[in-house]
C-alpha cells in the first residue's frame, strides 16, 4: 500500500513543478485525494457493497470537488491537476500515465446500460474544460485541448481542439512531444476549418480563370473581339456573350 501511495505521489512530483516535497502533495493535492478514495470507493463498489462505495465517493465529491464514480476503472499513476469540477462517469475506463486538467469530463450519452463512457488509452492529457463524451477511444499518448468537445474515436498520438473536436498536429510531431500542458499547443495552431475554406477559394479562383479562358475561345471562334469582363448586370452580360459591349 505504500509503496503503491508514493508512486502516486511521484506521479505527481514528475508531472507538476509546483510540488515542492512530497508532503506537499500528501497534503495540498485534491486530485490525489480523490483518486486514494476512488481506489477505496472501487475496492468497496466491486465487492458487491454499491451504497457505502457511492457513499465513499460522494464524500470525496464533498472534500475534492471531483466526482469519480466508484465504478470506474482507473490505471496508474492517474493525476488530476488543480481538479476542481471534473467528472468521470461509471463505465470510463482510464489507462496508466493519464493526465486530466480541471472541469473535465468523461460523460455518458446513452441512457442504456453497458458501456457508454470513453475508454482513455495510456499516456493521454486532456485540457481544462474539455468533455469527451459516449463510448468512444482516445488512442495512446493522444491530446486533446482546452474546452474541446470529443465525440468520436482520438487516434493514438494526435492533437485535437475544437468543437467538435479535430485534428490539428500531424501524429509524427504530437509523439515526439512528452508533454503538452493543457494538451493545447501553444504555438501556430492550424485551423482545420479555415484550411478547408482556402482549399474552396482556390477551387474557385481556378474554376473562374478557366471559364474566362473559354469564353474568350468562343469569342475568338465567333470573329468578335472579346470585351470588358462585365460587371454591372445581366444585360451586359448578354452583350458580353452575344460580343455587342461597350466600346
Amino acid at each position: 500500500m505504500f509503496k503503491r501511495l508514493r508512486e502516486e505521489i511521484d506521479a505527481v512530483i514528475a508531472r507538476d513543478p509546483a510540488a515542492r516535497s512530497r508532503l506537499e502533495v500528501a497534503l495540498c493535492y485534491p486530485g490525489l485525494h480523490a483518486i486514494l478514495l476512488h481506489r477505496i470507493a472501487h475496492r468497496v463498489w466491486t465487492a458487491e457493497w454499491r451504497l457505502l462505495g457511492r457513499f465513499i465517493s460522494h464524500l470525496a465529491r464533498f472534500l475534492t470537488g471531483i466526482e469519480i464514480h466508484p465504478g470506474a476503472r482507473i490505471g496508474r499513476h492517474f493525476f488530476i491537476d488543480h481538479g476542481m469540477g471534473v467528472v468521470i462517469g461509471e463505465t470510463a475506463v482510464v489507462g496508466d500515465n493519464v493526465h486530466l486538467y480541471h472541469a473535465v469530463t468523461l460523460g455518458g450519452t446513452s441512457l442504456e446500460k453497458g458501456k457508454r463512457h470513453p475508454t482513455i488509452q495510456d499516456g493521454v492529457i486532456i485540457g481544462a474544460g474539455a468533455k469527451v463524451l459516449g463510448n468512444i477511444t482516445v488512442g495512446a499518448g493522444a491530446r486533446i485541448g482546452s474546452n474541446a468537445v470529443v465525440v468520436a474515436d482520438v487516434p493514438a498520438g494526435v492533437t485535437v481542439v475544437g468543437i467538435p473536436a479535430r485534428q490539428v498536429m500531424p501524429r509524427a510531431k504530437a509523439v515526439a512531444q512528452d508533454f503538452l500542458a493543457y494538451g493545447t499547443p501553444c504555438g501556430d495552431i492550424p485551423d482545420p476549418v479555415a484550411r478547408a475554406l482556402n482549399g474552396l477559394l482556390d477551387q474557385v479562383h481556378g474554376l473562374r480563370q478557366r471559364v474566362e479562358e473559354l469564353e474568350r475561345d468562343r469569342l475568338a471562334d465567333d470573329g468578335s473581339a472579346p470585351g470588358p469582363v462585365p460587371t454591372n448586370g445581366g444585360e451586359d452580360r448578354r452583350n458580353y456573350r452575344e460580343g455587342t459591349g461597350p466600346a
